[in-house]
């Protein structure tokens, strides 16, 4: 509605100044009635019905990719603390618990093309710190690292073929997730098709008055302000909706799915876990 108001303001003050000139423009009477805006007002429709229905679904397939996410984290957790040879606790374990947890925070950073600097330095070694911070696709070298690490366990013999295979199989997981929120993010929809409804919708709320005013008088303003905060507000939904990985109040909770990932994760560690917090954690609250 703030975004909007100045807009329905607008409206409204054409309307009753058509209302009370009788539709006439300089002394010249613009010949419209309601039947033109009836057979576009459908078709404008059914136009913002298709536009809400691709935004719609970039953003819950944001949504699932998200939600897989989590499910395959806390598998791989469950795998490195169940099935590897190293003991609950040790350095081995918690350092691959810490690139799970960083990879998703990088995940995050990448889409919303923030600074990733505070949850790498928290997160990971100095060594493997400064790779990191130099890589602009962060998440990929994290996930190599992942890999990395099974190697290691693989050659010191705390895993089998069998268990690496299955390990494996989340990793690439990870990697389909990796590649299905860059899709989104990358590929925006059409700006010509954004742009037409978008024209279209305030070319037909700007001569909607004219087309009103000699059929239902003095209530044209409230008509007109009705139908066109029908129009705008859903159009301005689906501007929103479209990119699913902002920080708008509609975007996907990006910074709390992060937080219940690393609580998850370290409570499965067998981590004593406190609330996280947003300035410990380094971002921003959705």
């Amino acid at each position: 509605m703030p975004e909007l108001l100045p807009r329905l303001l607008v409206l409204l003050i054409l309307s009753v100044t058509v209302v009370h000139y009788h539709g006439e423009f300089f002394t010249y009477k613009i010949p419209l009635n309601a039947a033109p805006f009836t057979l576009i007002g459908v078709a404008l429709a059914i136009f913002l019905g298709f536009y809400n229905n691709a935004s719609y679904d970039r953003f819950w397939e944001g949504r699932k990719l998200w939600g897989a996410l989590v499910i395959d984290t806390r598998s791989l957790c469950r795998q490195a603390l169940t099935m590897t040879g190293y003991k609950e606790g040790s350095r081995e374990l918690t350092y691959f618990v810490n690139l799970l947890v960083a990879f998703v925070y990088a995940l995050k950073h990448q889409l919303r093309q923030t600074d990733a600097g505070n949850d790498m330095q928290r997160l990971l070694p100095g060594d493997f710190l400064q790779l990191v911070q130099q890589a602009q696709f962060k998440p990929v070298i994290i996930l190599k690292e992942m890999g990395n690490w099974l190697q290691k366990a693989r050659i010191e013999g705390t895993i089998d073929s069998i268990t690496l295979t299955a390990i494996d199989h989340n990793l690439n997981g990870l990697s389909n997730i990796l590649g299905g929120c860059e899709r989104i993010a990358n590929t925006p929809i059409p700006f010509t098709y954004k742009v037409l409804l978008h024209r279209t919708v305030y070319m037909y709320c700007l001569l909607l008055p004219f087309g009103l005013v000699d059929s239902i008088g003095w209530m044209t303003p409230l008509i007109v302000v009705f139908i066109a905060y029908t129009f705008m507000a859903l159009d301005a939904i689906v501007n929103e909706i479209e990119e699913p990985f902002g920080v708008a109040p509609n975007d996907l909770a990006l910074n709390a799915l992060c937080c219940t990932i690393e609580k998850t994760l370290r409570e499965m560690a067998g981590e004593k876990v406190e609330k996280l917090k947003a300035e410990k954690a380094g971002f921003m609250v959705d």
